[in-house]
């Protein structure tokens, strides 16, 4: 089904505007993107980006490009003449998103966005048909804490396998975007964590148990906000308050269990309509 372009910008416009440099994906500057997302907060763009966008960022790290893709993006725009290393650039390539470089700062790349003619709307949603799983399937993955190079692999793979069993994309999105989420908070505040994900036609169940400092008051931690991450962990685009909010708002049901000290239990359902 072709793009509705009514109120979408061109990828090659935008690149233009800007005068920008391609990084990855020289094909695909020609498809039509539903936006811009500016933000160097990960957990922002996780919570309030919209499928089809283009995330402007100053923040050149791996986890900027896992946020993107787990946000269903189409590409990264990097500001102030940023140049991703390999690690990116592969991921880029395997995961079909489009990169590229200016030397605009993130003010001076809005407006210039903003003044392309015909820009600045929405796409309209594609959905393509429903494959369900049949009867179930348990995959098993680990988490080590404070490994921020693997951070966002885990997730990665999850959203992987459920493309591949055919589960609709804006269920997908909303599976990887928790369990993203979730794994960060692995990576930032636990030592391990064991995942389960349970895939069916009914629903998908994601169980991580980690091992950990555990959260001392879950009601605090469910507040938009608050956040107990280090200035090296906010450094990163992690750490806004955002993690749990994100987990609750894209999850049909949500369940924590945590002891101080010990470690902290997350399960998220997704019901398959």
């Amino acid at each position: 089904m072709p793009e509705n372009r009514d109120h979408s910008i061109e990828f090659e416009k935008i690149k233009e505007s800007l005068q920008a440099q391609i990084i990855v994906g020289n094909n695909n500057t020609g498809q039509y993107v539903s936006g811009i997302y500016a933000s160097d907060l990960m957990s922002d763009v996780l919570a309030y980006g919209k499928s089809g966008a283009v995330l402007l960022t100053g923040l050149n790290t791996i986890q900027a490009a896992i946020s993107a893709y787990m946000a269903e993006f189409k590409g990264i725009i990097f500001i102030r003449s940023k140049i991703p290393d390999e690690e990116i650039r592969k991921f880029a390539e395997e995961k079909g998103l489009v990169i590229l470089s200016t030397d605009a700062d993130m003010y001076e790349a809005c407006v210039k966005i903003a003044s392309i003619e015909g820009g600045g709307g929405v796409t309209k949603d594609i959905t393509e048909p429903t494959k369900k799983a049949e009867n179930f399937t348990v995959y098993t993955f680990k988490i080590d804490g404070q490994d921020f190079a693997s951070a966002g692999m885990v997730s990665t793979q999850v959203k992987t396998i459920l493309k591949s069993i055919g589960y609709e994309s804006h269920l997908i999105r909303r599976v990887a975007i928790s369990t993203y989420e979730a794994e960060m908070n692995v990576v930032m505040h636990a030592k391990r964590a064991d995942v389960k994900l349970t895939a069916s036609d009914k629903e998908i169940d994601v169980i991580i148990v980690d091992e950990g400092k555990g959260i001392e008051d879950i009601e605090l931690a469910m507040k938009e906000g608050y956040s107990t991450a280090t200035e090296e962990q906010r450094a990163m685009g992690f750490g806004a308050g955002m993690g749990l909010p994100n987990i609750k708002k894209n999850s049909d049901k949500l369940n924590i269990e945590s002891k101080v000290d010990q470690g902290t239990i997350i399960e998220t359902i997704f019901y398959v309509k």
